[in-house]
């Protein structure tokens, strides 16, 4: 904030440029003058009486005459411990004749010619030159301190400029064929495209181009690559900026920015204005800014001055990305602004499956590969984590020496994305191996005696980078939306079977269950605040959710007495879900063993292999009582 400190009064009027030069050349002139030629004179005056017994004692080296009949001379062995050359002067004495003093000397002598310099030389070197320096230098300075500043490449002009990355028709190379999983997102763009490329259809019934369009979504799950789709099927001129280009150190050089911005893009419309991370400057505006004069504040302002003021019949439209929509200023929002507000969520199945195709496309693919199986077992991933995973896949295939990309390099991509590398030398103790195998078959086991959980797909008691000393991985044979109360208890009696199992084997408890802890309270407490799933408190919101998009931090929205309340109803959920799995395990206690034993000795063991075991018991019992 910049404050007026002349006491309400007018501010002084600003100096001129000439002025400062006047100043500049005034302190030369003052140091030509007096500083410079004391500086540089070591000239000493001394009595012709004493020039002349130095050339008798033969101490004088070389004698000078200039043009004013002044002597100027110099001693032998006088100039040999000081830093400066000392020079002695003295005036010509009438009736003397210098030449038969130094006749017969060792003294070297010679005169001064008399020749008129140009004045203008003089001038130039005295005035000029120096005045030139120190322009010179200034302008250096104030150059690399804009840069410091955010002035752009060098001068003063480019303050205020908008820095935004211009794309030409063809240069963003990216289209509508190259975002895959976003089809409802990609039909509310369509319209926009189809308008710029056929204005006078709109037109001819009174239809006025949406001004802006908000893209909403999680990190990764392409909302600038459809912005840059939009563009590359438009075929036309594409502006990409991001939010956090418009924060100067300056107050006004934001709101100066997007009035550049805007200006270009009336320039060359029809065309598409892309602004990344809208939220840095589109926040809410509160009593913050001590008067309305913070930066972002000022630039949130001209951003809504200059949405109202271009008119939307010439083809601009503005596309925003954020990933935080709710910390967004109402102004911002409403319509005639940003008309639209396309959510771009995490994809489906289908989804899941089509991006894996897209990115598929990129690589050497084996013709083997079930896509589908690796969609569903990426539940919940973004298109970015997808394009990662078949990265990693590929990677993993040059490093087996292949040439193509199997399914099992998918798989293993998988795992690694989402529990680390594996780790080839863990130094894990044959005990704590053993732990972790009735660990990991405790889960299983469990999952696979309830009805409502997800089938297990592959169990492994390898480390990884991210810290587990194992996992059971489970996947969903279809796409799931809606979660019953039994599914949701099912998921933390599973969570609990690992500890259980430690329990009933070992009759102790290690550090290993830590993550399925959080897993398992996490699910209790929403089932109690969010999900309306408690006897006790019923369809009652006990919890808030904020920045649903970047992880939905939760707090907490009732009195103590009921946090109190809350936490007893989390803790007998749990604690009812973990004697349900030391019920199961009870009962197929042999399984257990089994299942434990066949997985230490393997170390990792497929979804189909665990299932085989586990009927086999069952079966062979069947067939006994059908015999009798």
């Amino acid at each position: 904030m910049v404050e007026n400190t002349n006491g309400g009064g007018k501010q002084p009027p600003r100096k001129s440029f000439l002025y400062y030069y006047g100043l500049v050349m005034l302190i030369v002139m003052l140091l030509n003058i007096f500083l410079f030629p004391s500086m540089m004179d070591r000239t000493q005056q001394v009595r012709f009486d004493q020039f002349s017994d130095q050339l008798k004692e033969d101490n004088v080296d070389e004698v000078y005459v200039t043009t004013n009949n002044e002597i100027v001379y110099t001693l032998k062995n006088d100039n040999k411990n000081t830093a400066w050359n000392v020079t002695y002067k003295t005036g010509e004495i009438p009736g003397v004749n210098l030449y038969d003093l130094l006749d017969g000397k060792d003294v070297k002598y010679s005169a001064e010619i008399n020749t008129q310099a140009s004045p203008l030389l003089n001038f130039l070197l005295t005035w000029i030159l120096p005045l030139i320096l120190f322009v010179g230098i200034g302008q250096l300075m104030g150059r690399s301190l804009m840069k410091r500043m955010g002035g752009g490449p060098g001068n003063a002009m480019t303050f205020g400029k908008s820095n935004a990355k211009i794309y030409a028709e063809s240069e963003t190379g990216i289209t509508f064929a190259d975002v895959a999983g976003e089809e409802e997102a990609k039909d509310a763009l369509k319209e926009i495209v189809d308008f710029l490329h056929k204005p006078e259809k709109y037109s001819e019934i009174g239809a006025v181009l949406p001004k802006g369009a908000l893209l909403v979504g999680p990190p990764g799950t392409g909302k600038t690559m459809l912005a840059k789709a939009v563009a590359g099927e438009a075929h036309v001129p594409f502006f990409s900026i991001s939010g956090s280009e418009f924060v100067e150190m300056f107050v006004g050089m934001g709101a100066a920015k997007v009035r550049d911005l805007f200006k270009q893009a009336n320039e060359k419309a029809p065309c598409i204005v892309f602004i990344d991370e809208i939220d840095t400057i589109g926040k809410k505006r509160d009593n913050a800014g001590y008067g309305g004069n913070d930066e972002r504040e000022q630039t949130l302002n001209q951003l809504l001055t200059e949405m109202d003021g271009f008119d939307g019949k010439k083809g601009v439209v503005i596309l925003a990305a954020t990933n935080r929509p709710e910390s967004l200023d109402p102004a911002l929002l409403r319509p005639g602004r940003f008309d639209r507000r396309i959510p771009v969520e995490l994809p489906d199945l289908k989804g899941r499956e089509a991006i894996l195709k897209v990115h598929g496309k990129k690589v050497k693919v084996d013709e083997s590969v079930d896509y589908n199986e690796i969609a569903r077992a990426t539940n919940g991933a973004s298109g970015a984590e997808l394009a990662n995973i078949v990265n990693e896949a590929a990677l993993r295939a040059v490093r087996m020496g292949r040439k193509t990309v199997s399914q099992q390099d998918l798989e293993e991509s998988v795992e690694t994305v989402i529990a680390g590398y594996q780790k080839k030398d863990a130094g894990v103790s044959g005990d704590e191996k053993k732990i972790v195998s009735y660990h990991e078959i405790g889960h299983a086991l469990v999952a696979a005696m309830q009805s409502h959980s997800a089938p297990v797909h592959k169990i492994t008691i390898i480390p990884r980078t991210s810290g587990a000393l194992g996992y059971t991985m489970q996947v969903e044979e279809d796409q799931r939306f809606l979660m019953s109360r039994e599914e949701a208890f099912n998921k933390i009696v599973t969570f609990t079977g690992g500890r259980a199992a430690e329990e009933l084997v070992f009759h102790s408890i290690t550090t290993g269950a830590s993550n399925d802890i959080e897993q398992a309270t996490k699910i209790a407490r929403a089932m109690v605040t969010r999900y309306g799933m408690s006897e006790q408190f019923g369809m009652v919101a006990l919890e808030t959710v904020t920045n649903q998009y970047l992880g939905g931090d939760a707090s907490l929205a009732c009195s103590e007495h009921t946090a109190m309340r809350i936490d007893e109803e989390v803790i007998d959920t749990v604690r009812r879900a973990h004697d349900r799995a030391v019920q199961i395990l009870k009962e197929n206690e042999e399984k257990l063993h089994e299942l434990a034993a066949y997985l230490l000795e393997k170390e990792t063991i497929t979804g189909e292999e665990f299932m085989e075991i586990l009927k086999a018991d069952s079966a062979g019992k069947q067939q006994e009582s059908q015999q009798n």
